[in-house]
């Protein structure tokens, strides 16, 4: 049988699970009862349960994750509790019989705390948002180093470290696209991925992107939960970082988000010269990933189209706003070097 080029976990789609039959299931295991609401996913199939308790996040693995990636995530998110309680992220909630994940016929099945807030992706970007972004992400990774986990090398497409194997996807792209991502690809297999392989690696969380962090509409420069550690990979603490600043690239002024996140992040969390050159082209990678894995997926399950497409409007903007790599490296170097605004 051929292998699908985008790896099992993202050509599958996600688990649909009756209602009914999950309420069963938390009920059993958890003793909470209430009211589920679906909520979007890429491949798994997570819900809010609303109880007099208060409300929860369920989550039911997509099958094709192995038990030993669902806890990988797991045990990070146990981890960053005990060593950084102050990060707003989901608590696990352990089952009756203290398990932390109860395996069903349909997939791994967890219960976490629900972190209430409006997603980044409907409030403003302003710099002091993007300095409390890259100060939370700094943090994040700085605590992740100290965690390893035997599942933690798995291979994830999402990863910008494996940017190459985007290749046999681009067929899906946009006419007009697909040139030009082509030739970045080339560029990034010559030039960017020789130096990131000397650079060490730690589990990174991988999908910083609005949709995934929140914040109160009140206090909108205050990052108040961090979601979805479900692309989390041993790679490169940068390539952490090159995801978040690709979803905060103003077309106006490209640096004008970029250098306080940028800056917070290396207060936060020290980055060498050699990464800080690099982040211009992982940024562009990242881009290049969500445009080419997007169309790929909105093409094989179009009845899920307009929430895979979701980041690619921000993508397209971001790819046509940036411009020489290295004058962007230049200015974040100096943003690092200068004092906060």
């Amino acid at each position: 049988m051929t292998q699908d080029p985008a790896g099992s976990l993202l050509s599958l789609p996600p688990p649909q699970v009756p209602l009914p039959a999950l309420a069963q299931l938390a009920a059993t295991h958890w003793g909470v009862t209430g009211t589920l609401h679906p909520l979007t996913s890429e491949r798994d199939q997570n819900l809010r349960l609303d109880t007099p308790q208060g409300s929860f996040t369920l989550k039911l693995a997509n099958p094709a994750e192995s038990a030993d990636l669902t806890g990988f995530q797991t045990e990070a998110l146990l981890h960053t509790a005990r060593h950084a309680p102050d990060l707003p992220i989901p608590r696990v909630v352990p089952a009756h019989d203290g398990r932390t994940i109860v395996p069903t016929p349909d997939g791994a099945l967890r219960l976490l705390t629900w972190l209430p807030g409006s997603p980044l992706a409907h409030l403003p970007r302003t710099p002091a948002l993007a300095a409390s972004i890259g100060d939370a992400l700094g943090r994040l990774d700085a605590t992740l180093a100290s965690f390893q986990h035997p599942a933690a090398d798995h291979h994830l497409l999402w990863d910008i470290r494996n940017t190459s194997d985007l290749a046999p996807l681009t067929a899906a792209l946009p006419d007009d696209l697909k040139p030009r991502i082509t030739a970045f690809l080339t560029r990034f297999a010559t030039r960017t991925a020789p130096v990131l392989a000397q650079l060490p690696r730690q589990v990174v969380h991988g999908d910083f992107n609005p949709h995934n962090l929140l914040a109160d509409p009140t206090l909108p420069s205050d990052l108040a939960g961090i979601l979805d550690f479900g692309d989390m990979t041993l790679s490169h603490r940068v390539c952490d970082l090159a995801v978040a600043a690709s979803y905060l690239i103003d077309p106006s002024d490209p640096s004008a988000l970029l250098a306080p996140l940028t800056r917070a992040y290396h207060q936060a969390n020290p980055l060498t010269d050699t990464e800080l050159r690099l982040l211009p082209d992982l940024i562009t990678a990242r881009l290049a990933t969500t445009l080419t894995i997007s169309a790929w997926r909105a093409a094989r399950y179009p009845e899920n189209a307009p929430y895979i497409l979701r980041n690619a409007p921000t993508s397209r903007a971001g790819l046509d706003a940036l411009g020489d790599p290295d004058a962007l490296a230049d200015h974040l170097l100096h943003a690092c070097e200068s004092p906060p605004q």
